[in-house]
């Protein structure tokens, strides 16, 4: 095992199934910022999967990862407004999940690319984290939104139809 692959253990252990957990069991207003860091952490642990096994072809669910984790959130964010508006998120805990999202990736994004051959690769890898560290303000900031405002309870939300 080498130590590219025992961070992406340990980032999966401690950071990806915690995540996971707030994602999957409890209220909306730990669920929806959960989400987005599974996404977040998940990508990592590709990229780190990928050098530690030399295979670069695993940077591609990366990718996906970074491009469809923010989108994913931001329906969520949309089709729960509503609910995120009567029980907010903590915002400390909302702060704590951004700032995350933000220390993590330049943690391994950055020794990636050093440890990278210089060229498309790296470019690559920069790329993955730009969208990762501009997705999480994305989602955090739709989040924050959707706590201010949410959709009203007397109809459905903007483009949603009656039945």
């Amino acid at each position: 095992m080498s130590g590219w692959t025992a961070a992406a253990a340990a980032l999966l252990v401690c950071g990806v199934a915690p995540a996971a957990w707030g994602a999957a069991i409890g209220p909306v207003r730990r669920r929806v910022p959960a989400q987005n860091l599974v996404t977040t952490l998940l990508s990592l642990v590709m990229l780190l999967l990928a050098q530690g096994y030399g295979r670069p072809a695993y940077t591609d669910p990366a990718l996906v990862l970074a491009v469809l984790g923010p989108a994913g959130t931001l329906l969520y964010v949309r089709l729960l407004a509503d609910q995120l508006a009567a029980h907010p998120p903590r915002p400390r805990s909302l702060l704590a999940v951004t700032a995350l999202s933000y220390t993590a990736v330049p943690v391994v994004v950055l020794p990636l690319c050093v440890a990278a051959s210089p060229g498309r690769a790296t470019v690559k890898l920069l790329v993955i984290g730009a969208l990762l560290v501009l997705g999480s303000r994305v989602a955090a900031r739709a989040v924050t939104a959707a706590v201010t405002s949410g959709h009203g309870r007397t109809g459905p939300a903007e483009g949603m139809a009656n039945g």
